[in-house]
């Protein structure tokens, strides 16, 4: 009988600490799962977080991997798929590529850019469509005209008033009319504002289709298509782009596929 009981004991003592060892195990697993999710779920917000910030008119709020409309539209942050080439997320992004490349503000960025380094140049075009309009008609009934810096050119342009982009570029005119007059050239013209197109050789929308964009004068542009080679070039001085990007412009000159005459409304790549 006390042989019995001794192993009793023992079989009782070692099962506890074996269902001790499991559980100490288990829970060191979990804990470990639980602080690599916590960094991944922190890292996929950032982007969604800017886009919320920017947006407060049209976007309610962000999870893990979904961006939720006001009016109870949910988009998709990642659609999961990996290895995409740089052309494939020009043509067929997700809300993760359009924000994966950070845009700096200022003359402290590397120039000439990096080889397919262009933030703000992936734009997944759903998002584009529902806020400002997925048809001509739909985008002209948020134009409004302001007066691009008068004292200049003179010139009336037709602008996108959703999100107040038409007001932050009326101030960005007026900061434009303090500058001196040797800036005045690059100013005196307009390239042009709202016109619903594809970008050339695409059969992507233009930014400047949804009236969110304006080209000043061309004649000190430089383009990438126009160059006929990607040789990084820019005559636009940095004071002009500056105050574009003070009011939530960016700048097509801080692409790799260079367009200096471009700046359009992107806030979200700013705050």
């Amino acid at each position: 009988m006390m042989i019995l009981l001794k192993l009793v004991i023992a079989v009782t003592f070692i099962s506890c600490n074996f269902n001790k060892t499991n559980y100490t195990n288990i829970e060191t697993n979990k804990n470990t799962l639980n602080e690599s999710g916590n960094k991944q779920k922190k890292s996929i917000l950032d982007g969604l977080k800017k886009l919320v910030a920017a947006y407060p008119d049209y976007l309610d709020s962000a999870d893990e991997n979904n961006l939720h409309w006001k009016d109870g539209t949910t988009m998709q942050w990642d659609d999961g798929i990996e290895g995409k080439s740089h052309d494939e997320k020009l043509d067929s992004p997700d809300l993760e590529d359009m924000m994966s490349q950070k845009y700096t503000a200022g003359s402290g960025w590397d120039s000439p850019p990096a080889e397919n380094f262009e933030p703000g140049r992936i734009r997944y075009e759903p998002f584009f469509k529902k806020m400002y309009g997925s048809a001509s008609g739909q985008v002209q009934k948020n134009l409004v005209p302001i007066s691009w810096v008068p004292s200049i050119c003179n010139c009336i342009v037709q602008v996108n008033n959703v999100n107040g982009a038409a007001d932050k570029l009326q101030a960005v005119s007026d900061e434009l009319e303090q500058l001196g007059a040797e800036y005045n050239k690059y100013l005196k013209r307009t390239g042009g504002t709202f016109n619903w197109r594809f970008i050339a050789g695409t059969k992507r929308l233009s930014t400047h289709a949804f009236g969110t964009a304006i080209d000043i004068n061309t004649q000190y542009s430089n383009y990438w298509k126009w160059e006929g080679d990607m040789t990084w070039k820019n005559q636009i001085p940095m004071e002009i782009v500056e105050i574009f990007e003070k009011h939530g412009f960016i700048w097509g000159g801080k692409w790799y596929h260079y367009d200096t005459m471009h700046f359009e409304y992107r806030p979200e790549l700013l705050n």
